[in-house]
């Protein structure tokens, strides 16, 4: 957005444009919009380099409370919450801090809370062809609280693959995601 754009946006407001919290907002703007889109510049690959192990293991693999801050793509509105992700592997297991950059990577993109969730569950399992993936994200969107329903705008999406679909399993998954919410 050129800065005429938002000198004529706070001269619809009634704002002066040149007073001294003003001037630099433009600029300030699109340096954190840029930050809060860094996450498409980041590959699947680059995060799993030198981090994939060979591993013989059937239980399950949760990170769980991983905090993760994404811009709605419909109003530019943050939506923030916590992320949990969890894997049964076959073969290889991967560092576990990666699984956080996963979810970083992908909430800094202009996004969907559902197509994120899709796409955290998509990357693992692409990395790792795991027996199972289940992701479950928890968020609070300000485009429901700031504008619109001004609700409390709390979103709960999930995804299920492999034997994380059984119920049995998804009962393991969502027992140990209940245990480790923050105090």
């Amino acid at each position: 957005m050129p800065k005429q754009t938002f000198k004529d946006f706070f001269d619809e407001l009634g704002e002066d444009p040149d007073r001294a919290g003003l001037r630099d907002t433009p600029e300030r703007f699109f340096a954190g919009l840029r930050e809060n889109c860094s996450g498409y510049g980041t590959t699947l690959a680059s995060i799993t380099k030198d981090s994939l192990y060979s591993a013989q293991s059937d239980g399950l693999v949760l990170t769980g409370n991983i905090e993760f801050y994404s811009l709605c793509e419909h109003h530019l509105l943050p939506f923030s919450g916590i992320c949990h992700v969890g894997y049964y592997p076959q073969s290889q297991i991967i560092g576990l801090g990666r699984l956080n950059k996963i979810v970083e990577a992908l909430s800094k993109r202009l996004q969907m809370q559902e197509r994120l969730t899709r796409q955290i569950a998509d990357w693992v399992e692409k990395a790792l062809s795991p027996a199972g993936v289940g992701v479950v994200m928890e968020a609070h969107h300000f485009c429901m609280t700031m504008r619109g329903a001004k609700s409390t705008g709390r979103v709960v999406s999930s995804q299920w693959r492999g034997v994380l679909r059984e119920q049995s399993y998804k009962d393991e998954f969502l027992t140990l995601v209940r245990t480790r919410r923050p105090q």
